[in-house]
């Protein structure tokens, strides 16, 4: 795996995380009683995006180093993910000769 291959893993992964760490432990203003004039009811009640982020950045740094593992240590390999066989058509044409 190239660095461009981690990173673009990395991003992704991060991203994703980020999307599942977000709504967790949501607190509204609402629930939390206290709603700003001019916000949404639905609005944060606390500024916690910055801990989520970093929550996200050690959770994604971790998934991808065990992505990188998995990928350079040949465990899994394209071949095992070819369910169709699909490689086994590529080394014969069409003829079949």
């Amino acid at each position: 795996m190239s660095l461009v291959q981690a990173i673009v893993v990395f991003a992704v992964t991060w991203f994703m995380t980020f999307f599942i760490v977000l709504p967790l432990r949501f607190v509204s203003q609402d629930d939390a009683g206290a709603v700003v004039p001019g916000t949404p009811r639905g609005a944060p009640a606390h500024d916690v995006v910055g801990r989520k982020a970093r929550i996200t950045t050690v959770v994604a740094l971790v998934l991808t180093v065990i992505f990188y593992g998995v990928v350079n240590s040949g465990l899994i390999t394209i071949a095992d993910l070819d369910f169709f066989n699909r490689g086994a058509d590529a080394t014969t044409d069409e003829t079949g000769g």
